[in-house]
């Protein structure tokens, strides 16, 4: 894939730049190297995109379902041909390691393979009427244009995630992907699906900053769906906006999850799953464990354990195939999460695994005797660092997972599958998983958080009960008589 033809705008089925003034510098978080330089979208490049979205889609939506399919069959197809090439990319972008690009690649390939069945499965309904003669049609048919906003952090698989579904149930999509990750999180989608014969302007891809556009790709009169995923601070500002203006937002939010590791769980399986699922892509994924809750009775020999391991994770440049540990997406987020550290030991948290950060990097953290009601126990923990705290019964380790504005995800460790079904059960999260880590994405399985971690489900029948509506035609076969001539 040519990184020069990717560093445009896709706008229309036309590879071109944005008509601003300003220029985006798309950067490497390791090296510092520039990727590309993208001159802006404008409101007026929204315009175009939204415009060129919104007139493919009314072709798109008369194509036979079965044609439809072979699009997203072709473009899983592509995917896999060309995984060592998106690897590199996600290395280069998003200082994904060898491990979370291989891991990003196979969620994206299930996503569009999963994809390929939607056209296929909407269905509608024939309903009686009291009305004599008469029959009740329920069809269920595109939103028309969905707006898409991705994050930095899995770009290619979460605009994967809303632009497949979106495009399979017969609608036409704008993204917007972050400015930090303008490439795998938006123009890599637009290639491959022009390659795999999507039909031209239907898919188009604005690369903006907030400053230069304001809120005009949510305000804008056409889209129907603003499909986001990123921090809640802005969901929330997104959602307002969207609902101001009368369109249905779907927010994939963020998160703080809890790790609980009972007394009787399998220790060594348990730490494995908790290393996973705090330090995979450097803690920046919204599932992350923020918060691992272990029994008091096997609190010192799993600390031990845990600490060893991660004390012992390679850190370094993700171009290594051995590196578990990368850079942070920037210097923002580095100094923001360094600060947070520092703040929570000034106010008594101890820390029993800490290094310096070096550039991007960012090592390990483990921290504990954490106060649950501090800031850092609330807050979403966007990197490698984690908090241990102890439970004495069951109930006690529920109500400190609940202790959160968030609910996203989360694991629970324990032989007694029945016990842990019954903790996963109490915890007020869109998803728990027993005996696993907290990291989880499956394509028919619906996916979504509960509070401040978002609004919607996607994948799978959720996909398409997010990106249709219903549209209800009566028949009336005969003469109906009206209470007046």
């Amino acid at each position: 894939m040519d990184t020069a033809q990717l560093a445009q705008q896709y706008i229309g089925g036309a590879w071109r730049a944005g008509s601003g003034e300003k220029v985006l510098v798309d950067l490497n978080p390791f090296t510092g190297k520039t990727l590309g330089e993208f001159p802006v979208a404008t409101t007026d490049d929204i315009d175009e995109a939204y415009a060129a979205a919104a007139a493919a889609q009314t072709a798109w939506n008369k194509v036979n379902a079965y044609a439809k399919r072979t699009v997203f069959e072709s473009a899983a197809r592509i995917v896999e041909e060309r995984r060592e090439e998106i690897s590199k990319l996600i290395t280069a972008e998003v200082g994904g390691t060898a491990l979370k690009a291989a891991f990003e690649i196979g969620l994206v390939v299930d996503a569009l393979k999963e994809a390929a069945t939607l056209p296929l499965r909407i269905e509608g309904r024939i309903y009686p009427s009291p009305v004599e003669d008469t029959e009740n049609f329920v069809y269920r048919v595109p939103v028309g244009v969905v707006g898409v906003i991705s994050p930095f952090n899995f770009p290619f698989f979460l605009s994967m995630k809303s632009v497949a579904p979106a495009l399979a149930t017969g609608n036409g999509v704008v993204i917007k992907p972050h400015e930090e990750t303008p490439i795998t999180g938006g123009t890599l989608l637009a290639s491959i699906f022009e390659e795999a014969g999507l039909p031209s302007g239907l898919l188009n891809v604005t690369v903006t900053e907030i400053p230069v556009i304001g809120d005009y790709f949510l305000e804008h009169s056409t889209p129907r769906v603003i499909a986001f995923t990123g921090s809640t601070g802005v969901g929330r500002h997104v959602g307002e906006v969207a609902a101001r203006h009368f369109k249905k937002s779907i927010l994939e939010l963020g998160g703080n999850s809890a790790f609980i590791v009972c007394e009787d769980a399998d220790l060594e399986y348990a730490v494995d799953a908790a290393v996973f699922s705090r330090f995979t892509h450097q803690g920046q994924i919204c599932m992350s464990a923020n918060r691992l809750l272990v029994h008091s009775s096997i609190a010192a020999e799993f600390k031990s354990r845990f600490i060893e391991k991660v004390a012992a994770l390679p850190t370094g440049d993700p171009s290594d195939p051995g590196t578990i540990i990368g850079p942070l997406i920037n210097a923002r987020q580095v100094a923001a999460l360094d600060d947070k550290v520092t703040a929570a030991v000034a106010a008594g948290a101890t820390a029993v695994l800490r290094g310096e950060p070096d550039g991007n990097i960012f090592p390990p953290v483990v921290l504990e005797n954490v106060e649950p009601n501090s800031p850092i126990a609330h807050d979403e923990l966007f990197g490698p660092v984690i908090i241990v705290m102890e439970f004495n019964d069951d109930q006690e380790a529920i109500d400190i997972a609940n202790d959160t504005d968030f609910g996203l995800s989360g694991a629970v460790h324990t032989r007694d599958i029945a016990r842990g079904v019954r903790i996963a059960k109490e915890i007020q999260s869109g998803m728990i998983h027993v005996n696993d880590a907290t990291i989880a994405d499956e394509p028919i399985v619906p996916f979504g958080g509960e509070k401040q971690s978002g609004v919607g489900r996607l994948n799978g029948h959720s996909s398409i009960d997010e990106l249709t509506t219903l549209k209800w035609i009566s028949v009336n076969h005969g003469r109906r008589n009206y209470p007046y001539q």
